[in-house]
């Protein structure tokens, strides 16, 4: 059985929101962050990159579609969003070989 990862979010910066009820969420440069692990998901050491970790945010709520903590994310790592799913839960390619050549 394969096991589902959760990723969270580790960024450059923070901003509260007022609004919400004075929530810390991610801003600048956002990358995928499995917790319980001192690196992203692309490879980056947390404490080296001085990026700050954000547990309570998942991986989704940084794509603008999303609604979710998207609103001050200006740059999504590219190899964090390849690895770690770049629409829903699906992670998988775009595409998959149904019918291998013989």
């Amino acid at each position: 059985m394969a096991r589902v990862r959760q990723y969270a979010v580790a960024a450059s910066g923070q901003w509260t929101d007022e609004e919400e009820g004075r929530h810390r969420l991610p801003s600048g440069e956002v990358h995928a962050w499995e917790p319980g692990r001192n690196e992203t998901v692309c490879g980056l050491s947390l404490s080296r990159s001085r990026l700050i970790r954000f547990p309570h945010v998942g991986w989704m709520d940084t794509f603008p579609e999303s609604g979710g903590a998207a609103d001050r994310v200006r740059h999504q790592c590219p190899r964090c969003a390849s690895a770690a799913g770049r629409r829903g839960d699906d992670a998988r390619p775009r595409w998959h070989r149904t019918n291998p050549r013989p």
